[in-house]
């Protein structure tokens, strides 16, 4: 007798599904409401927000905000219909990848949904069975989705670790010997839990040594916008921009939006256009949103000091933190980890998130086991062009105050905190 699908998945509710009903709408799928800022409302109270990824601040922006409404009375969010090889072209939309690969100095460009999607889709058309994929660790979960999709070989390198890499390519270049495929190998230019930037000079001079032969793919959604003199990203922050051969950018972070884009040669550009299926066969990116993403592009160029004053924030944080104490990693985005010593369990990182969000006001993401070791919490925190140094005075002096307490074992309980939430 078969078995009842739904069953199943009643009786294995997954990693965090398991503590659904205590955690929902506090922990999990919490509302943060009002205007996009360094302070929103929390459950009918202002809370200082670490949590949000706009970065340069161009969520509110008043040349953003009535673009936004422009666009959305001209055009209404339908127009244009149907996918872009069909029904769904535009003149904006071929402005908007035109103006991109012109920012980032590349041939052409492609504009995605949505960045996730894209990601997976874009794997998916890059190579086949007779390809091998090598990629870092500690890749985010849209790469590790589009690799699910490969039914060739993949080897993972242990992360930002040369000597790793280096195995797996020689893995990887056996392989292709016989197969007569090609090796793509996917990193990151910011890796958005931790911080810390791609080895994309040490990977691009792997391949000047002539050792390995090989494409790269950098995602640097968390670069676009934050890295490099200009913003275009960490590959530009490390000297090897023109070296990458397909980067991923999204709308998601520095330019407060929907939607991403990749970078290539103009070649490539025109294989995925005609191959890529999510895009393909997916709605065009709607007109409000085309219009939005050509004015923060604008302002991305035309107004350095948003990316300076992000930095400002970001450094007098982590600058702060490190005087402090505190453990940051290896950070070198404004992206910022802060792994507080101390037992990690779910029911201390709870304990820890409600008193930080009740007693003291300040919201911000917290991370536990298995994803960082056993007696850490890792707070993450995302500066942006819109926190002041006050803000940044106030969370260092906080997590110091919340550190002491998880040393006193203040936080320890056998039970996840509970907090009474409307579904």
């Amino acid at each position: 007798m078969a078995l009842d699908i739904f069953d199943k998945l009643m009786k294995n509710r997954g990693p965090i599904g398991q503590y659904a009903k205590g955690v929902h709408g506090y922990f999990t799928f919490p509302k943060l409401e009002g205007e996009i800022g360094n302070k929103m409302i929390f459950r009918g109270k202002e809370v200082l927000t670490w949590s949000v990824n706009n970065y340069l601040g161009l969520a509110n922006h008043p040349e953003v905000r009535e673009a936004d409404a422009k666009a959305a009375k001209d055009w209404g969010m339908a127009y244009p219909m149907g996918a872009r090889m069909m029904t769904g072209q535009t003149v904006y939309h071929e402005q908007l990848e035109n103006e991109i690969a012109d920012f980032m100095k590349t041939e052409d460009c492609i504009l995605l949904n949505f960045g996730y999607q894209g990601m997976v889709s874009a794997i998916d058309c890059l190579v086949d069975r007779h390809d091998v994929i090598v990629y870092d660790s500690e890749s985010h979960a849209c790469i590790i989705d589009g690799m699910r999709l490969h039914s060739g070989k993949r080897f993972v390198f242990q992360h930002n670790d040369m000597e790793s890499f280096d195995k797996q390519m020689a893995r990887a270049s056996k392989i292709v010997e016989s197969t007569g495929g090609g090796i793509l190998v996917i990193t990151e230019g910011v890796f958005g839990m931790a911080g810390d930037q791609g080895k994309l000079k040490e990977l691009v001079d792997f391949r000047k040594s002539g050792k390995y032969q090989f494409r790269l793919f950098v995602d640097d959604a968390h670069g676009f916008g934050t890295c490099g003199e200009t913003g275009r990203g960490a590959g530009e922050a490390q000297g090897v921009h023109e070296e990458i051969d397909v980067l991923f950018g999204t709308f998601a972070k520095s330019m407060a939006s929907i939607g991403a884009f990749i970078c290539a040669n103009e070649s490539v550009i025109e294989y995925m256009r005609y191959n890529m299926r999510s895009q393909m066969f997916a709605k065009s990116l709607p007109m409000p949103l085309v219009i939005g993403a050509l004015k923060r592009l604008e302002l991305l160029r035309t107004k350095p000091e948003l990316r300076e004053n992000l930095w400002k924030v970001a450094t007098a944080l982590q600058s702060g933190l490190k005087e402090a104490g505190f453990d940051i990693g290896h950070t070198n985005s404004p992206v910022t980890p802060v792994f507080l010593k101390g037992e990690g369990n779910l029911a201390v990182a709870t304990n820890l998130t409600f008193d930080l969000r009740e007693n003291y006001n300040i919201f911000c993401s917290i991370v536990t086991y298995p994803v960082v070791p056993k007696d850490v919490i890792m707070l993450r925190l995302i500066p942006t062009a819109v926190h002041t140094l006050e803000d940044v005075t106030y969370t260092i002096e906080t997590f110091i105050k919340c550190q002491e307490k998880l040393d006193r074992g203040e936080y320890q309980s056998e039970q996840l905190a509970t907090v009474e939430t409307d579904k």
